[in-house]
């Protein structure tokens, strides 16, 4: 007998209908023996809709009244998958965030996990319940309702699976694996067996919508195996897991893209110690996450410094960076929204040469100039116009024949 968290996206858990589905797939686990944790996002644009009441509500919504809003979707799920379970005759039992506690801190709108206390989930597991646990949500100290950003819930399985000290970890979604990539986009696409942690954690941050990178953080470091399968089929999948030898033959695994993104740059800086923090100290404390960041050579003291943060957060970084600029004497700030960030990932990069020569020719072969570069171990990401999204992913997964298994 095994412990199993399962956790289902907002797709399979879309309907009565569909969730039925989950049902059954949830009862052929249980009726193999195995001890069950599901997790369930809310269904599929629920959040959006509850986002968009928010902004009705108030153009700048109180963040407090904001999470305690968006996670009701996740009540919703869990409380009718419960109940359609309990129909089909075996005992069930919805959990919210607070309900099992969940500590977070107060980051609201992107809280993370402290602590899972696991007493009353392991009650229930002794009783021979299917435990409904509500993913994106916890509780901080003081008993309010926070969430996790989005893709949250799948922070939740990892979390729960790592607390529990569970067996496996599957992540059900619309897609039945890990591709080298995305196949709405790019027809040569293959599925992966099998992936690395490092991999998959360098996939999600450059824009592979399959796992939330917080969850991938999380199972390399409890060595959670997380398998991504589809709700839909039983066929396929994609084991995540520790690094083996074989993984390192296949210089690049896949690539991938990311159109949230925008280019701020801060033209004619003093290049003198503290001008940089005194730029990214302020984003910092507001939460903007900062990806790539560039800095020219200094020319007569000064210099320009271009970074990336996400599309949906370029209006505040535009006011914060405005005032930092004035205060230190800047020229000027340039905001450019019409760019994407390309990338290569791969652990065998680290024992192969000439990976970063040939991505630069097969974008210049193919037109595409490159903004911005930014690289490590197993990652090269490139900054370029948006236009050339889907052509730059097409080159580079034939440049590097990842077609081929």
């Amino acid at each position: 007998m095994a412990l199993v968290v399962q956790k289902y996206g907002g797709t399979s858990v879309a309907d009565i209908g569909k969730m039925e589905n989950v049902a059954r797939r949830v009862l052929k686990s249980k009726e193999a023996g195995n001890d069950i944790i599901v997790v369930l996002s809310a269904m599929a644009g629920e959040t959006d809709r509850l986002i968009q009441l928010a902004h009705k509500a108030a153009e700048e919504p109180d963040e407090r009244e904001y999470d305690a809003l968006i996670s009701t979707g996740e009540q919703l799920t869990v409380t009718l998958l419960s109940l359609i379970l309990n129909r089909m005759g075996f005992r069930a039992k919805s959990l919210l965030g607070y309900q099992v506690k969940i500590v977070t801190d107060k980051s609201y709108t992107k809280a993370r996990i402290f602590r899972i206390d696991t007493k009353r989930i392991d009650e229930e597991l002794k009783k021979g319940t299917i435990v409904v646990v509500a993913g994106f949500q916890g509780v901080d100290k003081d008993g309010n309702i926070t969430t996790l950003g989005r893709g949250g819930s799948d922070t939740s399985a990892v979390a729960l699976a790592a607390a529990m000290k569970a067996d496996v970890c599957e992540i059900y979604t619309d897609v039945d694996g890990v591709y080298t990539a995305d196949p709405s986009i790019c027809r040569k696409a293959r599925r992966l067996n099998r992936i690395s942690y490092d991999e998959m954690l360098e996939l999600a941050r450059a824009g592979a919508k399959v796992l939330q990178p917080r969850s991938v953080e999380l199972a390399k470091k409890y060595e959670v195996p997380v398998y991504v399968r589809s709700s839909f089929t039983d066929e396929g999948g994609t084991l995540v897991t520790k690094e083996d030898v074989e993984m390192e033959k296949e210089v690049v695994c896949g690539v991938t893209y990311d159109r949230d993104q925008a280019k701020i740059t801060v033209v004619r800086v003093p290049d003198r110690p503290g001008i940089a923090a005194g730029l990214f100290t302020p984003l910092a404390q507001h939460n903007i996450m900062v990806d790539m960041i560039i800095q020219n050579a200094s020319l007569e003291g000064y210099t320009d410094l271009t970074f990336t943060v996400s599309r949906k957060e370029i209006k505040k970084a535009h006011e914060l960076v405005e005032e930092v600029a004035r205060e230190i004497g800047a020229a000027r700030v340039e905001v450019d929204a019409d760019v994407s960030k390309i990338s290569i990932i791969g652990v065998g990069m680290i024992s192969h040469s000439g990976v970063a020569a040939k991505m630069f020719s097969s974008l210049a072969k193919e037109g595409v100039n490159i903004l911005m570069i930014s690289t490590s171990e197993i990652k090269i990401s490139c900054v370029i116009q948006a236009k050339y999204t889907e052509l730059a992913v097409s080159a580079l997964h034939d440049a590097f024949e990842l077609d081929k298994g």
